[in-house]
């Protein structure tokens, strides 16, 4: 038997298992190996010790929660272009296995458990580096493949203290501890704010503050040249809940997928926010609560701190990063249509005639260009930050992954309470040959392969 064997063939059974199933087979089964409930009426010890997850059941979940399936189709068309192009509003043709607003994925995943600490750098890839999942008969290539497209944030799991305002008092007893896999996505809301934004400003909305009952910038040349309607209002405050909103549901698309997942799997584990996501980030290091190392902003206006990034691995479009909005929306205007972004007809994409399509996608006017400069600019000069009133990075629903004790859940709901895949998990999943050694574990600081 070959050394990922038996590997190859708990995925063909995950590969099997029927959507329905897991749906329907969806619960939070949150006691896990090696845990315990100490008082009330399911008090519980474990009779076993805590079990991490294998290098390939954690690639597994990293797959199926910010994966690379492919190319996305953009959007066909938009009857807001100026003359007979292409729509521009994607910011990445990659396909993900999550939706995003207007294909923009600024999107990755953190993954902290007792093997590391680290963050996926999968967002500006192109699929052709990819071998996809559904051809992945190779587990130690897929491994590696993972793993050489992540950077390692801390040599072991980030810590949060068990008591509030850190941890809820629900999971208290559970969240983030030995032998769990912690899993959280992040959210770039810079990016989405920008483009959504230009979608908006394309159709000559008018960016309005209504807490201070004025236009977002002085817009008086743009509504000489058309490129503004002063009849068409968008009020900042609704616009920046509608960013939020997005970000959360993109998040939560990548949490359900890998709580499906963890059906297919036969892994125990639940989607939940029991973990303050500041103190996870990094916003209490000044306490000692190192976190995952955010850089955060601070002013006297503001409640809590913004986030802003993490240095080298995940930079929002806005300062400190770039010296003002200015330079920011520079930085995203060559993203989408300069030497390698995005819609550069050398680059590879989704189409037939690749470079046919994508030399006629719309470019922004260098009018369109200082507008959307004045705007952001408004915004971040204003409250200090950009959003004005959200977080620059968006991090709040997590996953956590654990083997699941069959006997605390046969003891108090019977075995109707779990599926068969988690009753047969560890026979199929944690034979010899499903182990792989710390040669597949990057190494601090080290950035994503470039391919």
């Amino acid at each position: 038997m070959s050394k990922h064997e038996s590997a190859i063939r708990a995925i063909e059974e995950m590969r099997r298992f029927s959507l329905l199933d897991a749906l329907f087979g969806r619960r939070a089964r949150r006691f896990g190996l090696g845990m315990e409930i100490p008082d009330g009426p399911l008090a519980y010890r474990s009779k076993h010790p805590a079990l991490p997850l294998s290098d390939i059941e954690r690639v597994l979940l990293v797959l199926c929660g910010a994966g690379i399936s492919g190319w996305n189709t953009g959007i066909e068309h938009t009857a807001a272009g100026r003359g007979d192009t292409a729509c521009n509003y994607p910011v990445r043709l990659v396909g993900r296995t999550f939706a995003s607003a207007a294909a923009i994925h600024s999107s990755e995943l953190v993954i902290t458990d007792d093997s590391g600490t680290f963050i996926t750098q999968f967002r500006d890839l192109d699929p052709r580096a990819w071998r996809e999942f559904g051809a992945a008969s190779d587990v130690a290539e897929m491994i590696q493949r993972v793993v050489d497209n992540m950077i390692r944030l801390a040599d072991g799991r980030v810590e949060v203290p068990a008591h509030p305002p850190h941890t809820a008092s629900h999971n208290l007893w559970n969240a983030n501890r030995p032998g769990t896999t912690l899993l959280a996505p992040v959210i770039d809301l810079t990016q989405q704010m920008i483009d959504v934004l230009a979608i908006y400003l394309g159709m000559g909305y008018t960016p309005y503050d209504g807490a201070r009952q004025r236009n977002c910038g002085d817009l008086a040349g743009f509504f000489r040249s058309g490129l503004l309607r002063e009849d068409r209002l968008l009020p900042l405050a609704d616009f920046e809940q509608h960013i939020v909103a997005s970000g959360a549901m993109e998040a939560a698309q990548m949490c359900h997928n890998m709580v499906l997942a963890l059906q297919a799997m036969g892994l125990g584990g639940w989607m939940f926010t029991g973990i303050n996501a500041l103190s996870l980030m990094g916003a209490s290091a000044g306490d000692g609560i190192a976190g995952l190392g955010f850089r955060f902003v601070r002013d006297e206006r503001w409640m809590l701190p913004n986030p802003v990034g993490i240095d080298g691995s995940l930079e929002g479009l806005c300062p400190p990063y770039y010296r003002d909005m200015r330079d920011a929306v520079d930085a995203f205007v060559e993203m989408k249509f300069g030497p390698g972004g995005t819609f550069d007809p050398g680059r590879a994409g989704p189409y037939r005639n690749n470079a046919g399509v994508k030399s006629r996608v719309e470019r922004y006017s260098a009018e369109f260009v200082d507008l959307l400069g004045e705007v952001t600019s408004y915004v971040h000069d204003t409250y200090g930050r950009f959003p004005g009133t959200a977080p620059s990075i968006y991090m709040r629903p997590l996953v956590q992954a654990q083997h699941i004790d069959t006997d605390f859940y046969d003891m108090f709901y019977g075995e109707k309470s779990y599926l068969d895949t988690h009753r047969h998990h560890i026979e199929q999943w944690h034979r010899k040959d499903l182990r792989t050694t710390d040669e597949t574990q990057p190494t601090k600081g080290r950035g994503a392969s470039q391919q």
